[in-house]
């Protein structure tokens, strides 16, 4: 089995920075992206595993980068973090299909159960 690819994209480089380190400290590869839309222009679009990102960035939020990969017909898992969460926008991520929603700040080891169990229901066909 191949080593997953995780594309984590934040607008703040302390966030992508930090969850960057956490990651790749656990044997993932990461890439990192300041902006939705530079993630979309990523060459390696096709070979993300799981997405880590921020909802409230300028220009293109994550709910609106999630809704473009459904559209464009990636099923990869999203994880959803924040530093303005509450219950509306909570229910927002998860309805638009997201399997995690956190709170910045967040444990390592919260991202770490949260990304674990994306990936296994991305391996069991949770997200086609």
């Amino acid at each position: 089995m191949c080593t997953p690819l995780i594309s984590v994209v934040d607008d703040d480089a302390s966030v992508r920075a930090a969850t960057e380190n956490l990651l790749k400290s656990r044997g993932y590869i990461v890439q990192t992206f300041a902006s939705a839309e530079d993630f979309l222009r990523s060459p390696r679009l096709n070979e993300t595993s799981c997405v880590i990102s921020d909802l409230q960035m300028p220009v293109m939020s994550g709910l609106d980068l999630l809704a473009e990969m459904r559209a464009r017909g990636h099923g990869v898992p999203f994880i959803f973090i924040t530093a303005f969460p509450n219950d509306r926008v909570s229910t927002s991520a998860l309805d638009a299909g997201a399997i995690g929603f956190l709170a910045k700040p967040f444990a390592g080891h919260t991202l770490i159960e949260c990304l674990d169990a994306a990936l296994q229901e991305n391996r069991d066909g949770g997200h086609t």
